[in-house]
């Protein structure tokens, strides 16, 4: 009974060690992941896709559109940006995880010409004024007057 609860120990630690991923791994399967199944949808947006930056510790989201470079196109949409954000976060096509691990997400939406209409680096502090939780705030020290 000894003898079969150790080797059941040692086979659960193996799986675990195989199991486990660093950052940069993780940060290459949830760009592939993305790349193969995101879908983003808008009246104008074209195509999307994410590209790796792992020295950084960043991944890149371009969401191309139709839309022409405008005073008025970049009004309207840096206004309604962040509730797409929003939901990228929901649909978890910007992950949580990867972010409490210190990657940032730098997400362009972008003109027919690559021009950019809105955009946004979304590390931890964004993320929780994004999400409206408080959990950037928490570690915050403010000094008492």
């Amino acid at each position: 009974m000894i003898k079969i609860t150790q080797i059941a120990f040692v086979f659960a630690a193996v799986l675990m060690l195989v199991s486990c991923k660093n950052t940069k791994q993780k940060i290459q399967e949830h760009v592939a992941t993305y790349n193969t199944s995101s879908s983003i949808k808008g009246s104008n947006i074209t195509s999307t896709a994410a590209k790796a930056f792992l020295s950084e510790n960043k991944i890149e989201i371009r969401i191309e559109t139709n839309l022409e470079e405008t005073d008025e196109n970049k009004q309207t949409y840096s206004e309604s940006f962040p509730d797409l954000l929003k939901g990228m976060i929901d649909n978890d096509q910007i992950s949580k995880e990867l972010i409490e691990e210190g990657v940032k997400f730098d997400v362009y939406f972008l003109a027919y010409n690559n021009s950019i209409i809105a955009q946004k680096l979304i590390g931890q502090e964004e993320l929780a004024a994004l999400t409206g939780s408080g959990s950037a705030d928490e570690n915050k020290v403010t000094a008492k007057l």
